[in-house]
């Protein structure tokens, strides 16, 4: 929640200063909840007031109406903020004229008319629990409890310049850009749906942890949104897989994350169609089923089985897997799922009679359990080969490679025929070229650890290897450079004088071998390239063979002209050098900003370009960007300079390297 409408009287009327209200009462209430508020008087400079005014009553997340007296236009703004939106509208009041009828039995923060500063406090503590609580507050939704409603982003259009800038960085991949676009949407009457196709834009590009941000925004207007908890449930399970790795505390947080979208899903199945049950009871099943690996998977090898088979998550999962194939038996991936789980109790229930049976009452008991279990494994065989078998007929001639995948897993299941199983596996992975099957290598890796099925296991993993078809990628670490420019002959004081080449060269080549020598070729490199420390940082990464790409706020030619041309030719050789041989990117083709962001105030193209670099070295998150600034620690001589850099990259948690130019002087 960021934007609120201020529904009010103006100046001096009934004795009361309704301007010094908004001034010391309001305002200070509303910045520290976090949120902006604006009146019609912004409005009227812009032009049609009524329309204007309609649409904030519409779109604003909060509302906050003062009825201290009896004003027309604060009446008739305020019934059609009931009208239109059922919750979110706050009242406050000075005791001055009497309350309407129709009004009475609202509740409202009174204030003292010669001191509003006083009710600060309790408005504040009024505001947050209104932004907190999905209670309706509009009488005329209390009273028509049938009536819905408006969405508000029915009524607003993402501008077209900004879809296009989205689809083009999403065809390119660029991560950083789309984070970027996330961040300057901020403020805009747009702004959820544009978040919405921003969050979706990184979700395809796998980058969970920066989807994850725009999507929270989105469920932050609304705790029961369908397409933001759908996404936050996989988004934070997928986040959790990796976290678990290396930090089991911060993945069962994630999970529970996930598991409160997943409920968030569920409270709503009326609107959820057969196939989004299966989706979200896959989803956890598989928290389930990551919550079970953590508990046996990094034990001792002699204790992995007993512990993964004592484990009750084991039963927790092929239950929510059986449960999400139940609701869709065209939901091939949780009856696979479930199969394999099921396949897995029942061979350790085998190996592990004594375990097995501690469930029981009786030996009897626990026999007919695993006869049953038998049963049901070989209806989920015939069950799931059906659904792949629909499934290829509605695909007709298309070729799906999960579906095969998913056939050569049920053949792992259910085949006595290694060899078969293991040509299965082999041609899929040579057909399917880069697709990444890592997630159907894992689940053979579990199986090869319980002792599931080991002929068949053997098999499959060896056509993984001959094919060497999952790859294990290193995350890359950024290493992003900011700093000054070459000093210019007419420049007052001196910041970065020629003569000192040599030792801030020095300083950068230190800098950047202490990262290469921690991180080796994961290190990857990101710089503009203006006159003084970005070229000279890019020449010391090519001197030491660090891979490096050259981000421009402009095209060579206006490039040149606004940040290397006035240090001579020397420089501009240089420039020449290294835009010829190194990767680039070029945020604008002009020094405007788009259409679509030119209302943004007090902000330019040169710090945009600063957040689209830090944004772009960011794509593996902060933990894995380091940040090296040639800075004197003082502000910079125009926008977008060192300063705003450096506290850009503190803000969003990159670590920094500051070389002191002070001190090379």
């Amino acid at each position: 929640m960021n934007k609120a409408f201020i529904v009010r009287p103006f100046g001096i009327k009934n004795d009361v200063d309704f301007d010094k209200v908004d001034k010391e009462l309001i305002q200070p209430a509303l910045k520290q909840v976090g949120v902006n508020g604006s009146t019609t008087a912004s409005i009227v400079e812009q032009g049609n007031i009524r329309e204007d005014m309609f649409a904030q009553l519409l779109l604003a997340d909060l509302v906050v109406a003062d009825l201290s007296i009896h004003n027309a236009n604060v009446f008739y703004e305020l019934g059609i903020r009931h009208a239109l939106r059922d919750k979110k509208t706050f009242l406050i009041r000075c005791s001055k004229d009497e309350i309407p009828f129709d009004l009475k039995t609202d509740r409202y923060l009174t204030y003292p008319a010669d001191n509003p500063g006083a009710a600060l406090d309790a408005l504040v503590a009024g505001l947050k629990a209104t932004i907190l609580s999905d209670k309706a507050d509009s009488p005329v939704f209390y009273m028509l409890p049938k009536l819905e409603a408006q969405d508000p982003e029915r009524f607003v259009a993402v501008p077209n310049d900004f879809g296009e800038e989205v689809e083009m960085a999403s065809a390119g991949k660029q991560i950083g850009k789309i984070s970027l676009l996330a961040y300057e949407t901020d403020g805009f009457a747009w702004e959820i749906p544009a978040l919405r196709k921003l969050g979706e834009a990184l979700y395809k590009l796998k980058d969970f942890e920066a989807a994850g941000i725009c999507w929270e925004k989105v469920r932050d207007r609304n705790t029961n949104d369908l397409e933001a908890n759908d996404r936050l449930a996989t988004i934070y399970q997928r986040l959790a897989e990796d976290e678990l790795q290396t930090n089991p505390t911060g993945g069962w947080e994630l999970l529970s994350k996930s598991d409160l979208a997943i409920e968030r899903l569920l409270t709503n199945d009326k609107k959820l169609d057969s196939n989004k049950k299966a989706e979200t009871y896959s989803l956890k099943g598989r928290n389930a089923k990551a919550r079970w690996l953590d508990t046996w998977i990094h034990e001792e090898e002699a204790n992995k089985k007993t512990k993964a088979f004592q484990s009750t998550y084991l039963i927790d999962a092929y239950e929510q897997y059986e449960h999400a194939y139940n609701e869709d038996l065209n939901h091939f991936y949780s009856g696979i799922n479930a199969l394999g789980l099921l396949t897995t109790i029942i061979s350790l229930a085998e190996r592990f009679p004594d375990i097995w049976s501690l469930e029981f009452d009786t030996d009897e008991q626990a026999a007919d359990a695993l006869k049953n279990h038998k049963s049901r494994q070989q209806k989920l065989c015939v069950l799931v080969q059906a659904s792949i078998d629909a499934k290829r007929k509605r695909s007709k001639d298309e070729v799906d490679m999960w579906l095969n995948m998913t056939e050569a897993d049920l053949a792992c299941l259910t085949s006595n025929k290694p060899l078969r199983v293991g040509g299965l596996y082999q041609k899929v992975i040579q057909e399917a070229n880069d697709l990444n099957f890592d997630a159907a290598k894992r689940q053979l890796l579990i199986y090869q650890q319980l002792g599931v099925l080991p002929e068949n296991v053997d098999a499959a993993l060896k056509a993984f290897e001959q094919a060497k078809a999952v790859k294990d990628e290193k995350k890359r670490h950024y290493l992003l450079f900011t700093g000054h420019m070459i000093d210019k002959k007419d420049r007052p004081s001196p910041r970065f004088p020629e003569n000192i080449e040599d030792k801030v060269k020095a300083a950068i080549k230190e800098a950047v071998q202490s990262q290469k020598d921690k991180y080796g070729d994961r290190l990857k490199a990101i710089a503009g390239g203006a006159c003084g420390g970005d070229i000279l940082f890019l020449e010391v990464c090519a001197e030491l063979s660090v891979e490096a790409e050259l981000f421009l706020v402009l095209p060579r030619e206006q490039f040149m002209v606004e940040s290397v041309e006035f240090a001579g030719n020397k420089w501009v050789d240089r420039f020449d050098e290294l835009f010829q041989k190194l990767p680039k990117r070029i945020l604008s083709t002009t020094k405007d900003l788009p259409k679509w962001l030119q209302s943004k105030s007090d902000y330019n193209i040169w710090e945009r370009n600063n957040l689209w670099m830090l944004n772009s070295a960011l794509v593996c998150g902060g933990i894995n960007t380091t940040m090296i600034a040639l800075w004197d620690g003082e502000g910079g001589d125009g926008a977008g300079g060192t300063q705003h850099m450096v506290q850009a990259a503190k803000a969003r948690g990159a670590k920094t390297i500051v070389l002191d130019i002070n001190t090379m002087r």
